[in-house]
């Protein structure tokens, strides 16, 4: 029996999430994906996908390799959220930094002409190992995962020294504690051959 995925790898690498709303239930009034990439078809790089007050309401898209950006957007990202299909929304150059221990907290740095943004998880809990298998019930997304989430109880972004709205909320996954924010790490998606 072999050990390895039967499936094709197309990328692998990092994406903590964000998602905050004032009450539980609500809207995402902040939505943020942050991808860093090590390996996929339009080489590495890291790009931040942002939807919040903050940004009047539309998306902002933050990289330092558009190409990696525009296939995201039309593979993993886009299937995750139909908004980001869309490759009319700009690309803004930026450069990266990251900082933290993720056992206690971590910090994603975005640095671009127009804006300084900060994103934060703290109140770290319990890391969860996850694989699905592409086209896999109950939701028959068309890529597979292997990620490890560690939930973050606390999140918070800001945009040139403002912060965002709202807060994370607890959840449960597989019967485990969880939150809508979210470290990723060793995330890798397959698709079938």
């Amino acid at each position: 029996m072999s050990v390895a995925d039967p499936h094709r790898m197309i990328l692998t690498g990092e994406n903590p999430f964000i998602r905050l709303t004032e009450k539980d239930g609500d809207p995402n009034s902040t939505d943020a994906s942050f991808w860093r990439i090590v390996f996929c078809p339009a080489g590495p790089g890291h790009v931040l996908y942002l939807k919040s007050e903050l940004t009047h309401g539309h998306w902002h898209i933050y990289s330092d390799n558009i190409a990696m950006a525009r296939w995201l957007q039309q593979t993993v990202q886009g299937m995750l959220n139909a908004e980001l299909k869309d490759q009319s929304i700009p690309v803004t150059e930026a450069a990266f930094s990251k900082s933290g221990d993720p056992r206690y907290f971590w910090t994603e740095y975005v640095s671009a002409h127009d804006a300084e943004i900060a994103l934060t998880w703290y109140d770290i809990g319990e890391p969860l190992l996850i694989h699905t298998e592409p086209n896999q019930p109950p939701n028959g997304r068309p890529y597979g995962v292997c990620t490890v989430l560690v939930p973050a109880m606390g999140a918070r972004l800001t945009i040139s020294g403002q912060q965002a709205r709202g807060q994370p909320w607890k959840r449960e996954r597989e019967g485990r504690p969880f939150s809508t924010c979210a470290l990723a790490f060793s995330e890798s998606w397959t698709e079938p051959r």
